[in-house]
């Protein structure tokens, strides 16, 4: 088993990895692990032939679905007793290895972080979260003052996301800028 530094993982917690499931309990004797998929993208894991689990590059040996869950075993623990201890830890991939997004899209870690501007220049806040709806998403920002601002995720709205800028312009309605 390979473990990073200190150092060098939390280097890696930044934006250089992409989370895509975190270790649940165990199934069957034979070590092989619960994953709860944290991507869209399920069908990644049958291709997938390592994957950093917390700190520790892990290869795997196998791969199921079962229900909403990934079945994974893996080399370095081989029984039950010993995998279990991963329960709980995240499963990242080098962001290089993040499935393409089209054109417009974007992932919910690339959202976070972001300074939010109306079309004026004026600054609204930082987006902290993204909320799922059903029907459209909600990027759910910090004011300068406190306040929580709820932003949907519509054309209409959301007027440019420049990630490599660090920023998003928004057009709200009045009722929203003004509420709380």
């Amino acid at each position: 088993m390979t473990r990073l530094s200190p150092s060098a993982a939390k280097k890696n917690a930044a934006k250089d990895r992409v989370t895509i499931g975190k270790v649940g309990a165990a199934h069957g004797i034979h070590g092989e692990m619960r994953i709860i998929p944290l991507t869209d993208f399920t069908e990644r894991f049958a291709d997938m032939k390592e994957v950093m689990v917390g700190d520790e590059l892990l290869h795997i040996e196998s791969c199921k679905y079962h229900k909403q869950f990934i079945l994974l075993k893996f080399r370095e623990y081989p029984v039950r007793e010993d995998a279990m201890r991963l329960t709980g830890r995240l499963l990242t991939v080098d962001r290089s290895e993040a499935v393409p997004l089209e054109e417009g899209e974007f992932y919910t870690f690339d959202i976070i972080g972001l300074t939010v501007y109306d079309e004026t220049g004026n600054t609204l806040g930082t987006v902290e979260n993204v909320l799922r709806t059903g029907s459209n998403d909600v990027y759910q920002a910090r004011r300068p003052d406190g306040r929580e601002l709820l932003i949907p995720a519509l054309k209409a709205v959301v007027k440019v996301i420049d990630v490599a800028g660090g920023r998003m312009v928004v057009d709200l309605p009045e009722e929203t800028d003004d509420a709380h």
